[in-house]
């Protein structure tokens, strides 16, 4: 006779229990969270089964709606922005103040928008909840520890000589900072190939947060496309194990051209168990020594000839709009290495622009999407901005590569652009990580620059959050899914208050490099 299983009443009394406690335990560790965002004035949001307070994220079974200090209001199920029962239209011009004015240059699918809870744009501490989580630490906060990588690889080049040092950082350059303040006659750079990065550092340097100041003007922040140059007899590259494996390998090789024979190359990884990043520097033909620590390990090699061999990482690309072939540059840790993004091509191919237009190409990446637009009429204004260094370095290639003078490159982390609110039309492809913290900042450089009645597009493959969100901003918010992908359509609002962007605004276009030849 075949075995039935089953649980006793015993069994069964205990499970219940255990729910009981269990039910209780997740209650008490709710309001111990809530409690504690409210002890130490961090926002704190209960939406849609999650408790968030800043870089802490806890699930929960229950949907509830907790005050935090800024207010909520609910998104009326049908706002007067969007028209869910109008029909599909075809692909406009996106020049305003044209025959299709107010319409936008893409075709529309009916959208529906369910009731939900909107938070206000800042609380009345002034902190932004779309920042939440996204900075490292809030600005009040104690100084941010080192990440362990960087702490080991910290420790290790404590014991190495060196006067012109060169560092990078996994957060805000907390080991070229430490040997700075305790080599006060070396000369230590920090290298950022992210501008936000960079700008925190800065800022955190002159908050005083840290355990140790540098020197006056023996450390400097540089954020470049590419390694300062040397020579330097020491180099601190702390890695995180998920990295951009080619862009790690350059980077190393790039350090090795850049160090003096007989200095000394410090490469550490999160992984203690590692074994990839030991076979990259054992394949540079040099003696590598290995320290290993807890949860990481650190490499140690001391140059004594230069590379045999130096690999070009980068990596040109071709591809056709409205029949014109245009070339493109890529290169590791820049969005879509090797290849144009597939969110790019559906932008390309939802907009029709008429002459004059005046485009933003918000974290432009490669400049795919730039290039396309600027190559499409020679009077559209194109200005493409992104906070990575390499990334407008690829762009401003593309522009001279061929031959768009109006096609203007910047480097921006904090969505600055010239002549705000002057803009017909703005096009995004956000990354999808940082829970849509960087989608809310590129939507809101596009408030900023665009004009009243200007068009936004994004690109995504999750629409959710701008059909909930956009609603209460914008007007016309509409969707058509073409791909797996979604192009989502809205339309500046008239009235929207302009805010003053801070940060700092480095504009590049081919006609500045000619004029500086």
């Amino acid at each position: 006779m075949p075995r039935r299983w089953g649980v006793s009443e015993a069994g069964r009394a205990g499970l219940e229990l255990a729910a009981r406690q269990g039910a209780v335990l997740r209650e008490a560790l709710k309001d111990a969270v809530v409690a504690a965002g409210r002890a130490l004035a961090v926002p704190v949001a209960r939406q849609a089964g999650r408790v968030v307070v800043r870089r802490v994220v806890l699930a929960v079974d229950q949907e509830a709606t907790v005050p935090r200090g800024p207010s909520v209001r609910a998104a009326q199920s049908e706002p007067r922005s969007v028209n869910p029962d109008r029909p599909l239209s075809a692909a406009r011009s996106s020049r305003r103040g044209g025959a299709d004015a107010g319409c936008a240059p893409c075709r529309r699918a009916m959208v529906s928008f369910r009731r939900t809870a909107v938070l206000d744009a800042t609380d009345e501490s002034g902190d932004d909840p779309a920042l939440i989580g996204f900075m490292d630490h809030p600005s009040n906060s104690a100084p941010l520890p080192p990440r362990a990588a960087e702490a080991h690889a910290l420790d290790i080049a404590r014991d190495l000589p060196g006067e012109r040092i060169l560092c990078t950082t996994l957060g805000r350059a907390q080991a070229g900072r430490t040997l700075a303040a305790e080599r006060p006659t070396a000369n230590v750079t920090v290298w950022f190939l992210d501008l936000f990065r960079h700008d925190l550092a800065r800022e955190d340097i002159a908050r005083g947060e840290s355990s140790a100041a540098p020197a006056a003007g023996n450390a400097r922040l540089v954020c470049a496309a590419d390694m300062p140059e040397g020579p330097f007899d020491l180099v601190v590259l702390p890695t995180a194990s998920g990295g951009e494996a080619e862009l790690t390998r350059e980077v190393i090789q790039q350090a090795l051209l850049n160090m003096c024979e007989g200095g000394k190359l410090v490469v550490s990884t999160d992984n203690p168990r590692d074994r990839w990043l030991h076979e990259q520097l054992t394949a540079t033909g040099e003696t590598v020594r290995v320290r290993q620590g807890a949860d990481t390990v650190t490499y140690i090699i001391e140059k004594t000839h230069e590379p045999a061999k130096v690999r070009d990482f980068s990596c040109e690309i071709v591809f056709r709009d409205r029949g014109r072939l245009l070339k493109g540059l890529t290169r590791p840790g820049v969005f879509s290495h090797r290849r144009i993004d597939p969110g790019a091509r559906h932008l390309l191919n939802a907009v029709d622009v008429a002459p004059d237009t005046r485009v933003l190409d918000i974290g432009c990446g490669p400049g795919s999407v730039g290039l396309g637009m600027a190559a499409r009429d020679p009077t559209v204004h194109a200005h493409a901005f992104d906070s990575s260094a390499r990334a407008v370095a690829c762009t401003q290639w593309g522009a001279v590569t061929n031959g768009l003078p109006n096609l203007h490159v910047a480097l921006e982390a904090h969505g600055g652009v010239p002549d705000p609110g002057t803009y017909d039309l703005a096009l995004a492809n956000p990354p999808y990580y940082a829970d849509f913290r960087i989608a809310a900042l590129f939507v809101e450089a596009a408030r900023r620059g665009l004009a009243p009645g200007g068009t936004l597009l994004v690109v995504t493959k999750q629409p959710s959050w701008y059909l909930e969100q956009l609603p209460a901003e914008w007007d016309s918010v509409a969707r058509e899914e073409v791909k797996h992908y979604h192009v989502i359509e809205a339309v500046r609002r008239d009235g929207a208050a302009e805010i003053t962007w801070g940060g700092r605004h480095e504009a590049w276009s081919p006609e500045t490099d000619a004029e500086d030849e």
